[in-house]
């Protein structure tokens, strides 16, 4: 498609609005204004339009400008109380130091827009500026009411600094690029500290890409506050009702629920076994005479649930070596495993903490073994005041049992 074609015909652009979905009450929250032009008897995105940088500025601002104009005009029109969520390009804004488009803003808000119903849509990692001079313009619009949205976080690597540097109203989290619908573990682990950083920021997730029913169920268990895509709605050039989604999220979300009780069930009784089992392994609570032979025993009694199994201080010091089974099903015994200490990663103490006053063993989530490179979980338990056992459970395992992966 020809820029200068565009630029010319500009009653063939228009905006279409895709709608945005509120996790807490299923109705629509929003709409994003997405640039279309009609070409002959098809209608096409100007997505790309915006993305290239070969297009003079001006010609990109100018068309931004208009479907803006269009987009809040009928908003206007048509008493939308509801967000707008407007796609901008910094680079083209913060060039002449916004004079012009704070201008422009404010003559919408003359006219009865209101500034916290805007949130403005910008794409970080295609700002050519240093990330002070986006910083300050992010805190100039904030000042005035106005939302910022930090877009297509997932598409290219996520810099938790810079979102924590930047501070914007809501974090995009695109999940357009798992083409197989597939979710890598690393993201998984990613996405988890990208949820602890919005709360602490007081950010909101949104979710948007989202083109299939696992889609949905992964924003749903990760924190998203709203949702976006095809799979709950298409870009359209008008307005739907708030509750059109209503019933088909309720479902889903009944689904889901249903689900996550049946996991949670199967861990408590997973976690029942072991402890049933482990009581009758442990014999002295007090002052197991000889750790490494406590160490194997355990071991030997639940090689049908474990793989490796080593005991702990309450500092964290590997007091055992460890027992793991090898290739061939054999317990082998690793002495020079000894004297370790893992209190560096993350809830350990806690999880100690939690053992020593609540005397029970605790199941960890799922996580990447950084020896297998699979996922496993580990269960740990107390066995004196001092002495905690660690046992990590296989894949294996976990894949063959209903509801713990």
């Amino acid at each position: 498609m020809d820029a200068l074609e565009i630029v010319m015909n500009k009653q063939n652009v228009f905006p279409y609005y895709q709608p945005v979905i509120s996790a807490d009450r299923q109705e629509i929250t929003g709409y994003e204004v997405i640039g279309c032009y009609k070409q002959e008897d098809e209608t096409v995105s100007l997505s790309a339009f915006f993305r290239d940088r070969s297009i003079p500025e001006e010609y990109r601002l100018e068309i931004e400008e208009h479907i803006h104009h269009q987009a809040l005009s009928i908003f206007l029109q048509e008493k939308q109380n509801d967000y707008i969520f407007l796609n901008i390009d910094a680079n083209l804004i913060i060039s002449d130091g916004g004079e012009h488009f704070f201008e422009r803003l404010y003559s919408y808000k003359e006219q009865g827009i209101l500034f916290e119903n805007i949130v403005l849509e910008i794409k970080e990692h295609e700002f050519d500026g240093e990330l002070s001079q986006l910083k300050h313009f992010i805190q100039y619009v904030q000042s005035m009411g106005i939302n910022i949205a930090m877009d297509d976080v997932g598409k290219s690597t996520i810099h938790l600094d810079e979102i924590a540097f930047l501070k914007p109203n809501i974090i995009k989290v695109d999940l357009a690029f798992m083409e197989d619908q597939s979710f890598p573990d690393i993201y998984r682990d990613v996405l988890q500290s990208l949820s602890a950083l919005s709360r602490k920021l007081g950010a909101s997730l949104l979710f948007e890409n989202i083109s299939q029913f696992n889609q949905l169920n992964f924003a749903w268990k990760h924190g998203a506050r709203y949702y976006q895509g095809s799979y709950l709605g298409q870009p359209r050039s008008y307005f739907l009702d708030k509750c059109t989604f209503v019933e088909t999220l309720r479902k889903n979300f009944n689904h889901f629920l249903h689900f996550e009780k049946k996991k949670i069930e199967a861990q408590i009784e997973l976690t029942a076994t072991l402890n049933k089992r482990l009581r009758h392994v442990i014999k002295d609570n007090d002052a197991p005479i000889d750790i490494d032979n406590l160490t194997k025993n355990i071991a030997v009694n639940l090689e049908d649930m474990t793989f490796r199994v080593y005991i702990c201080n309450y500092e964290g010091f590997q007091q055992s070596g460890n027992a793991v089974i090898d290739d061939e099903g054999n317990w082998q015994y690793h002495f020079e495993e000894r004297n370790r200490n893992w209190s560096w990663r993350p809830y350990f103490l806690e999880n100690i903490v939690r053992m020593h006053f609540e005397q029970k063993g605790i199941l960890s989530d799922l996580y990447t073994d950084i020896h297998k490179e699979e996922r496993i979980r580990t269960y740990s338990y107390p066995i004196n005041e001092d002495l905690y056992v660690f046992i990590d459970i296989p894949y294996s395992y976990l894949f063959e049992k209903d509801f713990l992966l």
